[in-house]
């Protein structure tokens, strides 16, 4: 039975976010669509089915351009800080955000190692991904290898702490960061294969 609810709940992880982005792409696609046949009965013109393809795919791009330029990250920062005001909305967009987030995971957390240790106080633990080696101007002890460790926050787990930690605080876990995820965009319940809390095994 916990086999089959774990199998069930990693299937429901990996649809609802891919069934909610394909409602959404269809959604706007369907507008761009009604919009561009709109405009072009009223001059006379059939609208092709394509057109609104294309359409779309030069505004995602554009978008998409927008997007990684400094004024445009300014623009979306802004948005989002005007969007975090309004209480119903907020929670919508946020949990919609999570959902396209996940497309970015391998790219973000794909290659760390994933660790526990003590957090936000010794005598509690917490998960965390391993993102590399803390600048030099925050490594002040010099006996002491600080690393950057990336904490999620559930269940919205794209967002969360970046705390800098000994190196002799850490406490590898034989644990997939795709997994390590769903823990947390679960809050706790999915439970990944038994043995998860042992060191990783050294590859070869």
């Amino acid at each position: 039975m916990k086999t089959l609810w774990r199998y069930s709940l990693a299937g429901l992880l990996i649809l609802v976010p891919a069934w909610a982005t394909f409602l959404i792409l269809s959604a706007l696609l369907s507008t761009v669509n009604h919009l561009i046949s709109d405009l072009l009965s009223h001059v006379g013109f059939a609208a092709h089915p394509l057109l609104g393809l294309i359409l779309f795919i030069l505004l995602v791009i554009a978008a998409g351009a927008i997007a990684t330029h400094v004024l445009g990250k300014q623009l979306i920062a802004s948005t989002e800080r005007w969007i975090n005001q309004i209480p119903l909305v907020r929670s919508v967009y946020l949990t919609l955000k999570g959902m396209t987030d996940l497309f970015q995971f391998r790219s973000r957390f794909g290659h760390s190692t994933v660790v526990a240790f003590p957090f936000p106080r010794d005598g509690l633990w917490a998960l965390g991904f391993v993102m590399g080696t803390a600048p030099p101007a925050v490594q002040v002890e010099p006996s002491t290898n600080l690393l950057m460790i990336f904490v999620p926050t559930a269940i919205h787990p794209f967002t969360g702490y970046l705390a800098f930690v000994p190196e002799q605080q850490l406490r590898p876990l034989n644990l997939l960061p795709e997994d390590a995820m769903k823990m947390e965009f679960s809050a706790g319940f999915y439970k990944p294969a038994d043995g998860w809390l042992t060191a990783p095994k050294a590859r070869a």
